[in-house]
């Protein structure tokens, strides 16, 4: 069962942190740095936007939210595509060096 929005308190604040600016940091460290990162920054973007949409997060911070997403995303994206590249090149080196021992 789904939790009615929270609204903010009489001092403005909402009842929980944000994380937006941990997820873009994380997006960007993940595009720039070390794609293992961007898993993690995609799956906390995601928490964090479904936070903000049920009103525990301040609303503000979507856009830096959904911004690190989707850098989690695209370095997701190139770690997929870097181990599919090293898997090709060595089942291309295990088959070269087999075929190359039947000559």
């Amino acid at each position: 069962m789904s939790q009615p929005p929270q609204f903010p308190s009489e001092s403005g604040s909402y009842p929980e942190a944000s994380q937006a600016t941990t997820v873009l940091v994380l997006g960007i460290i993940g595009v720039v740095l070390c794609q293992l990162l961007g898993p993690v920054a995609w799956v906390m973007g995601n928490n964090e936007l479904a936070a903000i949409d049920s009103g525990r997060r301040a609303p503000e911070n979507r856009g830096t939210a959904n911004a690190g997403r989707i850098l989690g995303i695209i370095s997701t994206v190139l770690l997929a595509i870097g181990v599919l590249i090293i898997v090709l090149l060595v089942v291309g080196a295990v088959t070269f060096s087999t075929f190359d021992s039947f000559n």
